[in-house]
């Protein structure tokens, strides 16, 4: 049987391959050995290993990596500290393989510990391009992955031609896309703000509401909380009700925290609510009931894509990457911002594409993980 590491280091990865890990579980020749690190483990981030486990994956491994102070000194650092305790953890498992996802700063660590383990590395999602940095840390593990399992087929072509082998890269399409076809087939109305909790307003989820969700951008961190500032002056002035998320990790994140906790007490007759964190499911069902998504997260390309949920992109964080017609890019500039909001909001659904999957990932990663060869490769093919 084999054994099949996987690490993940935030909300967004979990999300990005949670159907390829049930699938994974439940496969007959395989042994999922899961490894939660990085924000998955702290409280200030959500504490998305407890969702990990509530949904039946066993943690066998627990990385603390990250070094408080969310900048671009305490990132490094953290990689660092991460290939580590990471390269630890493995030597302890010995798997097979070992799965990496994305691009986050966190991740890189990963691959870096396997490939200097000799351990083959799969890479899921490789082949696409970003804003910032995350384009660069993608692009750096496709080249020390062993196999690739990209979205689409503009992916493959982009690993093939960093020197690839074509026949170690799969068109799998992204787990991601797999919730968002579950939600969309089975649909299961909730209170959010019965079940989560929060802060802020209670909202009238039977009337049009905002999703926010804004990170902070890498290459830009010292104006993450203007910028996030910006984004919540703009939805303010549409009047339209809203849905905050806390942003992630990355340098700036804390800039983006205070302008969300001093816009909270500067406005506290605001129609805002503030959530922390939901598992993949139910933060895609809250999406999908959307009128807009705003902010500068990869769901609003990706998920929304399929889903059809208008979107407005902001900034430079998401440049380059392949989108749909939900999409309307502004600058980071409170009119342009509010201006596109009341467009999406009156343009309403928007047919769905399926540029990243079709929503079948999951079981597809699984079995080619039983199946591809035990090597890693052994000359570069340039």
């Amino acid at each position: 049987m084999r054994k099949i590491a996987c690490v993940i280091t935030s909300r967004a990865s979990y999300a990005r391959i949670k159907t390829a890990l049930q699938a994974i579980n439940k496969h007959s020749d395989l042994e999922l050995q899961l490894i939660a690190a990085a924000s998955v483990l702290l409280e200030k981030y959500g504490n998305a290993v407890n969702v990990i486990e509530r949904d039946g994956l066993n943690v066998l491994e627990r990385v603390y990596m990250i070094v408080e102070g969310e900048n671009p000194v305490t990132m490094a650092k953290s990689v660092g500290l991460g290939i580590i305790e990471i390269t630890t953890a493995l030597d302890n498992l010995k798997p097979d393989l070992v799965i990496t996802i994305a691009d986050r700063f966190e991740t890189i660590a990963t691959a870096i510990a396997s490939s200097y383990l000799n351990i083959p590395l799969v890479h899921v999602q490789g082949g696409e391009i970003t804003g910032s940095i995350d384009e660069r840390v993608r692009h750096s593990i496709t080249k020390l992955s062993d196999y690739h399992f990209v979205s689409n087929k503009t992916a493959l072509e982009r690993v093939v031609r960093m020197g690839e082998y074509i026949e170690r890269v799969f068109i799998t399409g992204c787990p991601s896309i797999d919730l968002a076809h579950k939600i969309m087939e089975e649909p299961d109305g909730f209170d959010p703000f019965q079940k989560y909790g929060g802060v802020g307003t209670i909202l009238d989820i039977h009337k049009p509401y905002i999703i926010l969700l804004q990170h902070p951008v890498t290459t830009e961190y010292a104006m993450a909380k203007e910028q996030m500032w910006r984004t919540l002056m703009a939805v303010y002035n549409t009047g339209i009700q809203c849905m905050v998320f806390w942003p992630n990790l990355d340098a700036g994140s804390d800039g983006t925290s205070k302008a969300i906790r001093t816009f909270r007490e500067k406005f506290r007759d605001n129609t805002m609510h503030f959530f922390k964190n939901m598992p993949p499911e139910d933060f895609l069902r809250v999406v999908l009931s959307s009128a807009c998504i705003v902010g500068n997260s990869s769901v609003a390309i990706r998920e929304c894509s399929f889903m059809g949920v208008p979107a407005v992109t902001i900034g430079s964080r998401q440049h380059g990457r392949e989108r749909g017609r939900n999409v309307i890019d502004v600058d980071c500039d409170t009119g342009q911002i509010a201006d596109a909001i009341n467009r999406q909001v009156s343009n309403g659904r928007y047919p769905g594409e399926n540029i990243y999957g079709e929503g079948n990932a999951g079981k597809k990663i699984a079995d080619l993980l039983a199946t591809i060869p035990l090597t890693q490769k052994t000359r570069l093919a340039y």
